[in-house]
């Protein structure tokens, strides 16, 4: 019998089919970030078993858009930047975890398969939509904004074709704290259900994780008055967490690896 190999399917005898790589998983990305501060009651209604609201600071969340670049050790992606480069939009809910602040992951999107899958081994909702950012060049010239005071940044997201999130952030100076809504580690549920007649309510996997990463970097962070919308649409709840009211917003650089994740609570 041929002895298949990979990390994820599908598995073949060189294992290169795979749609994910084995980690170790190296990232690397610009991201725009805007602090807001939903409805306590929604915020805390999609909170999963384990996890308390932030009791602190009521529905204190944020929206994250991220144009990122990953690379497995061993392989080419670099080289072949379709498999290398993606681009998603997530929102988290701050919470409690054992008395220690968390970030939820309530709701992402994602423009990439393998990012897709990737994520939802590490307990990311992640669901198939389309993610644009303005993005800046190492050259003075009007159609790149300079990470400097003044510079103007948007992002926006679409699934299915509708638009379900914008965003625009006005630099104005460096940060010293950077997001305080995005700071705490992320958890993140981790739920594969059965097929099996009898047990659609039994699923196979069902345990609340907490991140895991090192070797993490991050460039110098800028701040500024930010906006943000959240849009109704077929199929997606996100509009749940529409904001009350928008804090600021940031804009950096962040890179880290992943190859470990830690089982926080078995939830069935």
């Amino acid at each position: 019998m041929t002895d298949l190999k990979g990390f994820t399917t599908p598995r073949t005898p060189s294992g290169r089919a795979g749609l994910v790589p084995p980690p170790p998983w190296h990232y690397v990305g610009d991201f725009l970030v805007v602090d807001f501060h939903a409805d306590p009651d929604a915020a805390t209604s999609l909170l999963p078993e384990g996890l308390e609201p932030f009791a602190d600071d009521p529905g204190r969340c944020a929206a994250v858009f991220a144009d990122w670049q990953s690379y497995s050790e061993g392989g080419d992606e670099l080289l072949d930047p379709a498999r290398s480069q993606y681009k998603e939009m997530y929102i988290v809910v701050n919470a409690l975890l054992d008395g220690a602040p968390v970030t939820y992951c309530t709701f992402i999107w994602v423009d990439q398969d393998f990012a897709m899958a990737r994520g939802w081994i590490q307990g990311f909702p992640k669901k198939l939509g389309q993610v644009w950012m303005t993005r800046t060049f190492n050259l003075d010239t009007p159609a790149a904004p300079a990470i400097a005071s003044g510079s103007k940044f948007g992002a926006t997201c679409h699934a299915r074709g509708r638009e379900v999130a914008r965003a625009r952030v006005t630099l104005e100076a460096r940060s010293d704290s950077g997001s305080l809504h995005t700071d705490p580690p992320i958890v993140n549920v981790r739920h594969f259900p059965r097929l099996a007649a009898g047990h659609h309510d039994d699923p196979q996997v069902h345990e609340l994780v907490r991140s895991r990463s090192r070797d993490r970097g991050v460039s110098e962070i800028w701040e500024g008055a930010a906006e943000l919308e959240l849009f109704d649409a077929p199929g997606e709840e996100h509009a749940l967490l529409a904001p009350v009211s928008v804090g600021r917003g940031y804009r950096f650089t962040f890179g880290y690896t992943v190859d470990d994740l830690e089982t926080v609570k078995e939830l069935g």
